[in-house]
């Protein structure tokens, strides 16, 4: 029969006394297998998603085996080997890794918590190489503001400097009706600027004032072609009013989407069009578009189309009232 000490001494050995580091929820074999798999992931795409809990247990376990790739030895092959049993892992630490974290005395991953996981909440992160990343600060492939020498000038009221404000006015305040308008507006902005810049440069030095007249002329050859783009982009948007008119025709009692398409096909686009369109050339034109448009009757349709040529639509309204179908 056991005494109470040898209980306790028996019960104690099944606990974790010491034991800080997280088991993951797998025995011992599954855990290994699994950090070696994340560490050879890790190594050759130099970032991966997984959960909070993994990726600090995963930065313990690849951050030794980092330190020891700074020594390129067979015997340091050997080792990281029988962690990670992944050639591949093994050529790629021993490669550009090592040769990118030479300087850097320890800290060679970064974790990003990036909010729970649909479905079990899990808390996840993404684990990634602090050398590898081309976004940050600093780094290859990084967008830097490039500074350089500017002569201080006179803005306008907007804020934008003068030889910028024309172009850019001209694309943002463009519209396909007010085309001669903007070209107007365009010039006097180029006059004004050449005013404006006139004016604060006259006490300059000479070479001074040849800079700003090149100025100038630079910013009317970028004005030019983007008026002239406008103007082209103008033209296809006047062309293309008459269709507006068109789909119009559908407020005539009687006329449908796919009859409008047949009087659009024959030139018959507008109110005034279909008014002094004869009812016999309507019947006509529904014939040719097969049988199925004969029991159409058009008979009210230019009346009804001369009355939304000229505006009257209260009156019109209330005849379509009494129409039925387009039928008297």
């Amino acid at each position: 029969m056991e005494c109470s000490w040898q209980r306790h001494f028996n019960f104690s050995l099944k606990m974790r006394h010491g034991k800080k580091f997280n088991h993951l929820g797998r025995k011992s074999a599954h855990r290994k297998a699994m950090l070696s798999n994340m560490a050879s992931s890790l190594i050759i795409h130099k970032r991966i998603t997984t959960t909070l809990a993994k990726a600090k247990a995963l930065r313990k376990y690849v951050e030794p085996l980092i330190t020891k790739s700074k020594t390129d030895s067979t015997q340091s092959r050997r080792v990281v080997f029988s962690y990670l049993q992944n050639k591949e892992s093994v050529k790629e630490l021993f490669g550009p890794i090592s040769n990118a974290v030479a300087d850097r005395p320890g800290g060679y991953t970064r974790i990003l918590k990036i909010g729970p996981r649909k479905g079990d909440n899990a808390e996840m992160a993404i684990i990634e190489l602090v050398d590898f990343n081309e976004l940050a600060p600093g780094k290859a492939g990084s967008s830097k503001g490039s500074s350089s020498r500017r002569r201080r000038r006179g803005k306008k009221a907007g804020g934008s400097s003068p030889k910028k404000a024309a172009p850019e006015a001209v694309v943002e305040a463009v519209a396909a009706e007010e085309v001669e308008a903007v070209v107007e507006e365009t010039a006097e902005e180029v006059v004004e600027t050449v005013e404006e810049v006139v004016e604060e440069t006259v006490e300059e030095t000479p070479e001074v004032v040849e800079e700003v007249a090149e100025e100038v002329e630079a910013a009317v050859e970028e004005a030019v072609p983007v008026v002239e783009e406008v103007v082209e982009e103008a033209a296809p948007a006047e062309e293309a009013a008459p269709a507006v008119e068109a789909d119009k025709l559908t407020k005539i009692e009687g006329i449908g989407p796919k009859i409008s398409g047949l009087l659009i096909d024959a030139g018959i686009s507008t109110f005034a069009a279909l008014a002094e369109t004869d009812v016999e050339r309507i019947r006509e034109i529904l014939a040719a578009a097969g049988s199925r448009y004969k029991s159409h009757d058009p008979s009210t349709w230019p009346k009804q189309a001369g009355l939304a040529a000229e505006g009257k639509w209260d009156e019109l309204k209330a005849w379509q009232d009494e129409l039925d179908g387009g039928k008297e």
